[in-house]
Formats: C-alpha cells, structure tokens, sequence
C-alpha cells in the first residue's frame, strides 16, 4: 500500500495521516508494506512534502507579508528549490491574524527565490496557494531586483493599492538575476488578473477586502499590467535603437486575461509576465517531485485524502491528482477525509473506489479535529480489512477488527 495524502488542514500534516493509517493496517496486517508518501497541491504543506521526499530545509529569515521578519525557509536538492509562498507571504503570516488587503506584499517569497538562486540553485519550483496579498507579485519582483518608480521618481510603497501610482518600471537588474534559472508555478487556478473572476474580486474578500478596496485593488492591478506590457515595447524600441531607452527595461507581456494570471494576488502574472516562469498543475508537479509515480511499482492499493472531500477536490486538489496518477496506471485507489460531501458517483468520477471519513466514527466535528490519529488508526482497520486482507484472513478473523 501507499499512502498519499493531503494534510488535514488545522489538525494533522500529511505525514501524520499516512503514520496514523499505516498503524491501523498493520494492526490487521502486520506483514503488510505500507509507504508513506506526503503530497501537497502547491499550498500550505509543500515545504513539508518536500522535506519527507528528502529535500533538505535551508532556513531563511524573510519579509512577512506585512513587513515584518519571519523565519521561513526553502527546501533545497542539488540545483532544485521549492518555495512556498503560503509560509512566508500567506495568511498564516498575517500578525495576530490582521488582514491587510491593500498594502500586504508578496516581497518576502522573492526573498526566498533570491536567497535560493544565490545558493546556487537554478531550477525554482514556485508553490503560490494561501497568499495574504494582492499586489500583482509586485513585492516579488522588487525582491529580486526590480526597481518601481512613482512619478516623482521616488520608490513605489508596498501592497496592491500602491501600484495606482505606479510611473515606471525598471527590471534590468532582475533580468540580470534570473539568467539561467527556470521557475515552475504549481497553480491550480485559472483566473486571470483582472475583472469580475480575477485576483481582487475572487480572492480579495477572503483577504480582507471590502468590495471598494477590491475595486480599488482591481484598478491598481489592471494599471500594473497595462504598465508592463507597454514597457515591453519602449524596451524592444530601447534594443533596437529606436527609443531612449531610459525609462523601463521591462521584458513584460500583456497578460491580463491569461489564465492563471490572478493566482495568489496576481503573483501568477508576476511570475508569466516578468520572471518567464511556466504554470503547470500543483499537485502533479508536486507528485513528480516527491517521485510518487516509482512508488507505485508493486502497490497494490493507493490510499489519498485531505481534510474535507468535496467539488473542490474534483478540481485539481491533492487528492484528485493523486487518483488521477495511480488510476492512470490500474492501481485501485480510497480515500481518507474528516468528512466525505462526494457521492459514490462523484467519487467514482475523480477515481476514488471508496471514501473512509473520520465523521463516521465520530459525528462530533470538533472532536474529530482535537484526536484524529486513534480515528485514522481505526479506518486504517477498515481499509485493510476490505482491500488488502481478504486473501490472508479468514471471515472470522475479519469480522473481529
């Protein structure tokens, strides 16, 4: 068996499900292989599924979103990085859980990606869920060498609100950085910057945002990218001979409507736009990076789960993914959750046999949350004894577990 499960968010890490179920199995089988696989889909939990793939954790002491310093990290193997914006510019971060919708900053991931590129490492695996900001993955650019002027010609202030001001753009220095590095965005969002399903109105809300700051924020960012595109071509103009090529160097595109563009605050447009970055699905960038696809030579079952199992999980969450790559290759797959929402059909559709929730055994939520581990222990009981321990054991013998 494999275990690859998301985190029970607020009440276990990944890899204390796959410990907690593995326990559970062993109890009905204790010749049983089980292999504990941490996934996460580019969120909160990515720096730990990295870890327990054996990346090492290299601490860095960072920007929070709000300013203030934080200890964070990267993980780091060989010439490979993964940063995960959620633990040093999410909302997690937030001081005493203050929102700050117009002047939270996306600085200290940049932070993060320099200090990794100045170890020498020249492959950046982005993960960018749980943002606390809105500011178009400007504050990431500034990390990285980018120069944002106001029409004075004075350094622009942090957050989304401020890119209304915003006059110029200066990207030499960042494009001298990133020479040589490739970054890779797990994303699994599709909105793009701007307009009625983009980065201010969609996410804005859940960051703090009253629906005159998220216009407000939607504004600056449309400003932000009608800027970098146009400094795309004074910079073209600028290398031909035909501009003054003072202003901004930008290497920028219009990407407004690209999808994509509107995750975490607008840092997916940063990181199309300005860093040449290639978005690609969370979890299945995670998965190939966590070697998942090896493990699975010679299971005979693959358990997966997260928190909650709902539509949500059908589009593009850990667990979906994690179904997508075991059944693609004819490995039966459960799932494990706190509570299930998903029909058998529904179920069915992501590539989950069979759903084994924590509610039930417990119908009380909060107890659910408080001591998961003796639960999952107990479904772990379950689990083996429908899918991996009728041709050991005799009926009497599982109709004692």
């Amino acid at each position: 068996m494999v275990v690859a499960s998301d985190k029970f968010k607020g009440s276990l890490t990944s890899n204390q499900v796959a410990v907690a179920v593995r326990e559970g199995v062993r109890r009905v089988n204790p010749d049983a292989t089980v292999d504990a696989v941490p996934v996460a889909d580019g969120g909160d939990g990515t720096l730990a599924a990295a870890a327990a793939a054996g990346f090492d954790l290299i601490p860095v002491t960072a920007s929070g979103p709000t300013g203030e310093s934080v200890r964070t990290g990267y993980a780091r193997r060989d010439d490979v990085a993964v940063v995960e914006l959620a633990d040093v510019s999410g909302l997690v971060r937030l001081p005493g859980g203050r929102q700050a919708p117009l002047t939270a900053t996306s600085r200290g991931t940049g932070e993060l990606i320099a200090a990794a590129i100045t170890s020498g490492c020249t492959r950046i695996i982005l993960g960018i869920g749980g943002s606390a900001c809105t500011d178009g993955g400007a504050g990431l650019v500034r990390a990285l060498g980018a120069k944002l002027y106001d029409a004075n010609g004075a350094d622009l202030a942090e957050g989304g609100a401020a890119l209304s001001a915003l006059a110029s753009v200066d990207l030499t220095a960042l494009t001298e950085r990133l020479a040589g590095v490739e970054i890779v965005v797990a994303c699994d969002v599709d909105n793009p910057l701007t307009g009625p399903s983009g980065a201010a109105a969609t996410y804005g809300p859940q960051k703090g945002a009253n629906p005159a700051q998220v216009g407000q924020l939607d504004s600056a960012l449309a400003h932000w990218a009608d800027l970098v595109g146009g400094a795309r071509g004074a910079a073209r103009q600028a290398e031909a001979g035909t501009g003054a090529g003072s202003g901004a160097r930008a290497v920028g595109a219009d990407l407004h409507d690209a999808p994509g563009a509107g995750a975490a605050g607008g840092v997916g447009f940063a990181a199309l736009a300005l860093l040449g970055a290639e978005l690609g699905p969370g979890i299945e960038l995670m998965l190939d990076l966590v070697g998942f696809h090896h493990q699975l030579i010679g299971a005979d079952l693959v358990v997966t789960g997260e928190g909650a199992l709902d539509e949500q999980t059908l589009h593009g969450k850990a667990a979906a993914g994690v179904a997508a790559a075991a059944g693609a290759v004819g490995i039966p797959v459960v799932a494990v959750c706190g509570t299930n929402r998903l029909d058998h059909d529904r179920l069915r559709e992501a590539g989950i046999t069979a759903a084994y929730a924590l509610t039930d055994l417990e119908p009380d939520v909060r107890r659910c949350i408080a001591e998961p581990i003796p639960l999952l222990r107990r479904l772990g009981e379950r689990i083996a004894v429908d899918h991996l321990a009728r041709s050991t054991m005799t009926p009497t013998e599982r109709g004692v577990v």
